[in-house]
């Protein structure tokens, strides 16, 4: 047996004896108004949360953006008129008007959204596009942030990132400018998977 082996042999015998970590609490409430917990979170930080157009999202699109040409879309609820599987850089979804995704989870103390690979191929769609408008089921709203990060996505993905309003940046004097970078405008669609109305 060599020295070092001799020496982390000694290190490994005489070291402390193992501990289990510590419990963390999710520091949960127990609210159940997730909705306009998430909702009034998200508007203090200049998105917007809507429910449902009683006349569909297709119809409704070029009424909420007029000026929007060019419309990308990564869920089957809404029809667009960009491929996204024919970006072939980072940077191609810059001229997109409207991106259109679904998240898989919301938070209510953050009024974030999270976004991941799954979502969208081309991640920088998410905030190189003018529009962001984002579906999301109302039991995929959980209350805090503790609770996100035990979602599955934080370990199974490459790419995971929580989106909370509209880019915006604020002076020494604490006067908010939105944008002040990425996507104009957050819109949230509180829109079930199963197509059900709220």
């Amino acid at each position: 047996m060599s020295t070092r082996d001799d020496i982390l042999n000694a290190v490994r015998g005489h070291g402390p004896a193992p501990q289990p970590l510590p419990e963390v609490p999710d520091f949960a409430s127990g609210s159940t108004d997730l909705v306009n917990l998430f909702t009034s979170a998200l508007e203090r930080l200049d998105g917007k949360v809507i429910k449902p157009p009683s006349s569909g999202l297709d119809a409704w699109l070029p009424t909420a953006f007029p000026d929007a040409t060019r419309i990308c879309s990564a869920v089957p609820e809404v029809t667009g008129n960009v491929d996204l599987t024919t970006f072939s850089s980072w940077a191609e979804p810059a001229d997109v008007d409207v991106m259109v995704m679904r998240t898989p989870l919301g938070v209510a103390e953050t009024g974030s959204v999270l976004l991941t690979e799954n979502e969208v191929a081309v991640t920088t769609a998410a905030v190189l596009a003018q529009h962001l408008l984002v579906l999301l089921d109302p039991a995929d709203i959980v209350e805090n942030i503790h609770l996100a990060y035990r979602y599955k996505d934080f370990r199974e993905t490459a790419y995971a990132v929580l989106l909370s309003g509209p880019s915006g940046s604020a002076d020494i004097g604490g006067v908010t400018v939105h944008p002040a970078q990425g996507v104009t405008t957050l819109t949230v669609v509180l829109a079930p998977r199963d197509g059900a109305q709220q």
